[in-house]
This record gives C-alpha cells, sequence and structure tokens, in this order.
C-alpha cells in the first residue's frame, strides 16, 4: 500500500481568535472527505495581540497535525506565507485565510485537479466583490489592469491567495527570497501551470479585515514597484517631454519677441509653468525614490521574519 500524500495547510493569522476555532472545524469537516490524503496545519501567528496565539496552542494540543509559528511581532502577511511554505512539510501545500473567505470545500476539487498531472498549482479567484466598498472594488480593477499591462508576471484579476500547489513549485517561490513580497506577483513570475476556479465572493465567518483603502494602496504600489520598471521609464519619457515643451515655448517666445516687440504678458502665466514642471519633478523623483528604498531595504539583508516560539522542527535546508 502506497504511503499516504500530505496536504500542509498554511494560514496565516493576525488578530483572529475568534475565526481560529472556527476555521480548524470548517476545514476538518472537508477533510474527512479527503481519507486518502493525511492533512498538516500550520498556523502562522503574525504578532497577534489578542488570544489567537493561545487559540492555536489549544488545537495543538488537542490535534497534533496542527503545528504553529509565533513570530516575534506583526511582520505582514507576505512574511507569514514564505514562513509558512518554509516550515511546511507536505508534498502540497496550500495557502489559506482563517477568515474562511476561502471555501474549504474546494480543497476537495483542487487535490482531484492536480492528482491529474496536467497542472502545478490550483488558484482562486472571485468573480464579483459583493460586500467591498465601490471605491475600493474600482481601484482594484484599475490595479490588475495596469500590472497586468506593465509586467511580465500573469496576476489574475480578482486572484485571491487561496491555492493548492506542489512541493516543487513551493520550493521556487522559496527561492526567490526578497524582502519586499508580493506573492500574487511571485506565484505568476516562477510560471508552472496553474488551473484557475472561480468562486462567489464570501464574508468573514468573524472579526473585521485588517486592510484599509491606504494599506491595498501602499499594497499594490508594492506591487508595481517589484515586478515592473515601467514607472521610471514614464519619469523619463516625461523628462523628455517636458524638455521638448521648453524648447518649443522659449522658440515661440523668441520669434513673438522679433515680430511683434516684447509682449510680457505678465507673471501668473509663468507661475503655473513654473509649478507644472515642479510638479513634474517631485512625481518623478517619488518614483525613483521607490525604487530606492526598495533597494535599500533589500540591500540591508534583514530576514524576512523573526520566530519567537514554535512546535515544528527546523526546515531542512536545501542545495
Amino acid at each position: 500500500m502506497s504511503e499516504k500524500k500530505q496536504i500542509s495547510i498554511v494560514v496565516p493569522c493576525y488578530n483572529e481568535e475568534e475565526s481560529v476555532p472556527i476555521f480548524y472545524k470548517a476545514v476538518c469537516a472537508v477533510i474527512r472527505q479527503m481519507d486518502r490524503v493525511a492533512f498538516e496545519f500550520l498556523f502562522v501567528n503574525d504578532g497577534s495581540k489578542d488570544h489567537t496565539l493561545q487559540q492555536i496552542k489549544k488545537l495543538a494540543a488537542q490535534d497534533e497535525r496542527v503545528k504553529y509559528l509565533s513570530f516575534s511581532r506583526n511582520f505582514g502577511k507576505e512574511a507569514g506565507i514564505y514562513a509558512g511554505l518554509k516550515y511546511a512539510t507536505g508534498d502540497y501545500l496550500a495557502v489559506m485565510d482563517v477568515d474562511l473567505q476561502d471555501p474549504p470545500e474546494m480543497l476537495l476539487e483542487m487535490y482531484e485537479i492536480l492528482q491529474q498531472g496536467e497542472y502545478d498549482c490550483v488558484a482562486t479567484r472571485r468573480v464579483n466583490r459583493k460586500g467591498e466598498p465601490p471605491l475600493r472594488s474600482i481601484f482594484a480593477r484599475m490595479f490588475y489592469k495596469l500590472i497586468n499591462r506593465i509586467s511580465k508576471a500573469e496576476i489574475m484579476d480578482g486572484a485571491r491567495d487561496f491555492r493548492l500547489m506542489t512541493r516543487q513549485m513551493a520550493d521556487a517561490v522559496l527561492s526567490m527570497g526578497e524582502y519586499n513580497r508580493f506573492s500574487k506577483g511571485i506565484f505568476g513570475w516562477v510560471g508552472f501551470q496553474t488551473k484557475w476556479l472561480d468562486y462567489v465572493n464570501v464574508e468573514r465567518v468573524a472579526g473585521k479585515t485588517k486592510w484599509n483603502f491606504w494599506q491595498l494602496l501602499l499594497y499594490s504600489i508594492d506591487g508595481i514597484v517589484a515586478f515592473s520598471t515601467v514607472p521610471l521609464s514614464i519619469a523619463a519619457v516625461m523628462g523628455l517631454l517636458f524638455c521638448g515643451v521648453a524648447l518649443l515655448m522659449t522658440i515661440f517666445v523668441i520669434v513673438r519677441t522679433l515680430l511683434w516687440g516684447d509682449p510680457v504678458s505678465g507673471w501668473p502665466s509663468m507661475i503655473c509653468v513654473i509649478l507644472a514642471v515642479g510638479g513634474v519633478q517631485l512625481f518623478c523623483m517619488g518614483i525613483m525614490g521607490q525604487y530606492l528604498a526598495k533597494t535599500f531595504m533589500e540591500v540591508k539583508k534583514r530576514p524576512i521574519f523573526i520566530l519567537k516560539e514554535t512546535n515544528c522542527e527546523e526546515p531542512e535546508q536545501k542545495d
């Protein structure tokens, strides 16, 4: 009899004490239907300030399949995903949100698809954004259209972090040890064959979202900077454009002065031009500053996360 394949479910958590036990029960109800597969829960406590870690430890005491990693502070969801993939031991690895916005029952179909051997990853995308503020939905769609135009990494509109992938693909993701992480872009950049499953948006089972509009905006900027240098080209083009406009205006003023004398129309127009040029300069400097800041953080070689406590064994070092 062949040994059972194992699926590791990586679950980043931040202030989710209400959601953890509900999530665990919901997933257990699903995996009982998958008796040919072994499971491992890997909860990543991302510096929670509530009783999230205590809830996870309670589950770990009852179920030996439950493992946990607890950070020394809040490092962000991206660090949680990276740490989970690094410490997971399964043949297949799933990434899921603890708020049950990722329907656990989809694991059944995802695993069956991977067993066919045609795909290396099964990922999910929302077909609607019911429950989200309209402005947030509009900006999200604009972001996906923009990033796919200017980046070589394929990022599906409505893509979730919820996916099930092979060990080979997970190792490829881990090989990208960059500090400034944007997982949706990384999953697309490493390649491999991905099957997309659509589903209708699901509301949180408990608690409140930790992402506000401003945080999502900054996150989208991180994604653009991480996977495209087009903004730098835009800054260069705008510089050339304004140089050309300045040259044409200079020629126009000289010609008009030679033909009609000194037609000085006043300082307001000059101030407007100065403000416009100054604004463009600051905008271009801001673009370059973003890339410089990311480079600065990368060369520091700081760890992506710092582990405070865990019940996991140290992962094997891969050559």
